[in-house]
């Protein structure tokens, strides 16, 4: 008979696994055909010749791909669209990298697809009595909150780099407009899906399955360059079982100590606060697995610690995926990443997006 702790196990990661492989392969398609290239530089021509515009354009492109197709989306196909756009308009690209960096982890409040612990948290809030609307309603200003601050972090340490006018206009890429269409036509479909509260697994699975064919159809040659995550998949699994023995084993107790009671300001940040902690020293997803039985006492501080454990591991390379990759894709782009600057800037960003997340939840609950 199989233990009901592995039963517990395989039933929380197996549609978090099934998701993840499946909106890769989406996201990776839609990358081929030339969605995120498209969005980049039809920023680049709304903006007016205009760098501010051009960042904040991008940004709120950077958080649409994040909410709807997730944090690691953001950071391996929309951070090379940035570069590139930046590059050919003659403007710094230091400051629509770190954005991208940035609004990868702090704009992934929002959805349960928009990261990997906001999936894991849904089970959470469905135990504690919350449906889909209630969740996301709940994250909502916590979400804008975050984003807002994450842009007045970067708009100043930035703000040389963004005045002015840039006089190059940005060249489109030739692409196939039927494969195109398809691909940008998926992915809005599945945005509202995702928003009214469709299973994450099944919908991006009919997306995967629709752009496979497509491009089975149109571009055949384009399948030996889809690399669906399965290492990444079997990793998720098995830190859910690891962290499930190390609470079975009298773990539970001290975090929950560690993490306190209570739902006022001081009590959310408190919760807030260790999560990034532990998102910065552990990573992200390992740190919220480990605290979620000691924070899901409402859903209030379950939300607290997602605050802390999506918006706080910006500070190390390690604390979330998404950096890791973004710090691949950076080398790859030929561009020098100094460590030490961007811990700087993710720490501001960390402390001033956490921190108006927090106390905006303690005022919208």
């Amino acid at each position: 008979m199989i233990p009901p702790e592995l039963v517990e196990v395989l039933a929380r990661a197996l549609p978090v696994m099934v998701f993840l492989v499946a909106i890769t392969v989406v996201a990776e398609i839609s990358d081929l055909a030339g969605v995120f290239d498209v969005a980049g530089h039809a920023a680049a021509r709304v903006a007016g010749r205009r760098v501010l515009a051009l960042w904040l354009l991008l940004a709120a492109v950077a958080v649409v791909v994040t909410v709807f197709l997730g944090l690691d989306t953001t950071a391996v196909l929309l951070t090379p669209v940035a570069l590139t756009v930046a590059r050919q308009v003659g403007a710094t690209p230091a400051p629509f990298a770190v954005t991208t960096l940035f609004l990868a982890n702090t704009a992934s409040l929002f959805l349960p697809v928009s990261n990997l612990t906001n999936l894991l948290a849904a089970q959470r809030f469905s135990q504690l009595g919350v449906d889909h609307a209630e969740s996301v309603a709940l994250a909502l200003a916590p979400g804008l909150a975050a984003v807002l601050a994450t842009l007045v972090v970067v708009g100043v340490v930035h703000r040389r780099q963004l005045r002015g006018r840039f006089v190059a206009e940005a060249p489109d890429r030739p692409h196939d407009r039927v494969l195109l269409g398809v691909a940008a036509g998926t992915c809005l479909a599945i945005g509202p899906l995702f928003a009214l509260g469709g299973q994450p697994w099944i919908v991006s699975c009919g997306a995967a399955v629709v752009l496979l064919a497509a491009v089975w159809w149109r571009a055949r040659f384009l399948l030996r360059r889809i690399r669906p995550p399965w290492i990444m998949a079997l990793v998720v699994g098995a830190l859910l079982g690891l962290v499930q023995i190390g609470l079975s084993q009298g773990a539970a107790g001290p975090l929950a100590d560690l993490l306190g009671h209570g739902e006022q300001a001081g009590d959310l940040l408190r919760v807030a606060g260790i999560g990034a902690l532990g998102s910065n020293l552990v990573n992200n997803l390992p740190a919220y697995l480990a605290l979620e039985d000691a924070a899901a006492t409402s859903p209030t501080r379950l939300m607290a610690l997602l605050v802390g454990t999506n918006v706080g591991p910006v500070v190390t390379p390690w604390g979330s995926l998404a950096t890791l990759l973004w710090l691949h894709r950076m080398r790859t782009a030929g561009v020098c990443v100094h460590l030490v600057p961007l811990a700087a800037q993710g720490l501001a960003v960390a402390l001033l997006a956490g921190s108006a997340a927090v106390l905006v939840l303690v005022l919208a609950a």
